[in-house]
């Protein structure tokens, strides 16, 4: 895929931020804390809420900038993305916004079928460009 490499690094770092964040929460919902003090939580949760808001636009970048064709299907999903998005950073900074973040609040937060849904997105698009970059090595 010829697409600019800080553009791919870029999008990588989002999606290892979101994906990591989403990994904790799984291990902190199970923790039946009623507090996040002495947690990483927070910190998890405010690098998925600044990975989250650019991740479409680095995608719409890197197919722009590989020439894929067609690219309606592309441009049709990246507004699929940008809502799925928006609406997982309302849902992680409702979150953020609480004075104590219980276990609980963390496991509803991981039921969220929005944060599900961005996270499918994510190996959506992820693995569609892999496996065109695979079948099509030129890159076109």
């Amino acid at each position: 895929m010829a697409a600019e490499p800080s553009t791919l690094i870029e999008i990588e770092e989002r999606c290892d931020s979101i994906e990591e964040c989403y990994e904790f929460m799984l291990a902190y919902a199970g923790k039946g804390l009623a507090r996040d003090e002495g947690s990483q939580i927070r910190y998890h949760l405010e690098r998925a809420a600044q990975a989250i808001p650019e991740l479409a636009r680095g995608f719409r970048k890197i197919v722009e900038t590989a020439q894929i064709e067609p690219v309606t299907p592309y441009h049709a999903f990246f507004e699929v993305l940008e809502r799925d998005a928006r609406d997982s950073l309302a849902a992680i900074e409702l979150v953020l916004a609480q004075p104590a973040i219980s276990s609980q609040l963390i496991d509803n937060l991981n039921a969220s079928m929005h944060l599900r849904a961005l996270l499918t997105d994510i190996f959506l698009i992820d693995g569609a460009l892999s496996d065109r970059s695979k079948a099509d090595p030129a890159g076109s």
